[in-house]
């Protein structure tokens, strides 16, 4: 199995508990943790180290032409991919978060995180319109009134 096909599996469990089980309990507990999108930057690293190299020379000077064939490679492509994919986890996750702040419907929240999966960019857009018509809740106040 390659670090492409590896990728996208170990971000299933977070994106089930976010769009299918967004009110359960242990849900906002484990997406709360930035650590989440660490299993798919171990599929990054491990796409990335056989190239690091001539990757980090790219990244360092980066040409149209030398970016185009470092992605034509197996190893360069399942790189990018799980960056996409780490990056597209952090952006849902922070979408989730901040969505059950505001109070922000499921109904509403779960389609529009798994457009997040598909094309994150529209997604991040939709959102921030979205979450202009939804205010995070006052704090509750836990002293006496005078």
């Amino acid at each position: 199995m390659t670090w492409f096909a590896i990728a996208f599996p170990l971000t299933v469990p977070f994106w089930a508990l976010m769009i299918l089980l967004p009110k359960w309990g242990r849900t906002s507990r484990i997406i709360a943790s930035p650590l989440i999108v660490l299993p798919v930057l171990v599929a990054y690293f491990g796409a990335v180290a056989p190239i690091l190299p001539d990757f980090a020379a790219e990244m360092l000077n980066p040409d149209l032409d030398g970016v185009r064939t470092l992605l034509s490679s197996d190893a360069g492509t399942s790189a990018v991919w799980a960056q996409v994919l780490a990056w597209d986890l952090f952006i849902g996750r922070w979408m989730y978060l901040d969505g059950r702040e505001r109070n922000i419907p499921a109904l509403i929240m779960s389609p529009l995180l798994i457009l997040t999966i598909l094309l994150s960019p529209f997604a991040v857009v939709i959102y921030l319109g979205l979450r202009t018509f939804y205010r995070k809740a006052a704090p509750e106040t836990t002293g006496k009134a005078s």
